[in-house]
């Protein structure tokens, strides 16, 4: 899953939200520093990975694209949910997807000084350029798209991938919507448990 969903399954809790999602840039153990609950997200973040990374169905969605993206394919689906999950927030969330997204910007400036290096970097461009609220439509997405592209000085061609996701639409957002729900099942059960 990529960051909307990450922040999404942290249940509310502020803490949590930011180590699940910092958690990328966090290697082995070296977040024990940090404030328990963040330690804590940092810990859901990975659970929430390894259950989707053997997860049948994003499997079939990574599949579809495969071929032409390799490796690739599984970074790209993480996108694609992400944007089923901000076009369809009003399902998942009473608040508005915009106020939410504003919100978690605010809790990250808030707390800069303990996001890695990395993240510290990131922010200012995902906050610009919105990437957070842009999942939920196609131009936001091809930016995004576009961007991973440019990260990988053009190698993984992700620029390609919003045609994959317009010609394959209600598949991907049928196995997203099917998959998400077993994942706020596991989440929360993971979340109780931390």
């Amino acid at each position: 899953m990529n960051f909307l969903a990450h922040i999404y399954l942290s249940f509310g809790d502020k803490e949590i939200s930011i180590g699940n999602f910092i958690a990328d840039n966090i290697r082995g153990n070296k977040y024990q520093h940090l404030p328990p609950n963040i330690q804590k997200g940092i810990l859901l973040h990975r659970a929430i990975d390894t259950f989707t990374d053997s997860h049948a169905t994003p499997k079939i969605s990574s599949k579809r694209l495969h071929a032409n993206y390799s490796h690739y394919s599984r970074v790209i689906v993480d996108m694609y949910y992400d944007h089923f999950l901000a076009k369809n927030w009003a399902e998942y969330s009473d608040v508005p997807l915009e106020v939410y997204v504003d919100n978690f910007y605010t809790l990250l400036q808030d707390n800069y000084e303990i996001l890695p290096s990395g993240v510290q970097r990131m922010l200012s461009i995902m906050q610009s350029e919105n990437w957070l609220y842009n999942y939920a439509n196609m131009d936001g997405m091809a930016n995004v798209l576009n961007g991973m592209n440019r990260r990988t000085k053009n190698r993984s061609r992700m620029n390609l991938a919003i045609v994959d996701l317009q010609e394959h639409y209600a598949e991907f957002e049928a196995e997203f919507t099917a998959f998400f729900k077993e994942l706020i099942i596991f989440s929360k059960e993971k979340f109780d448990s931390l």
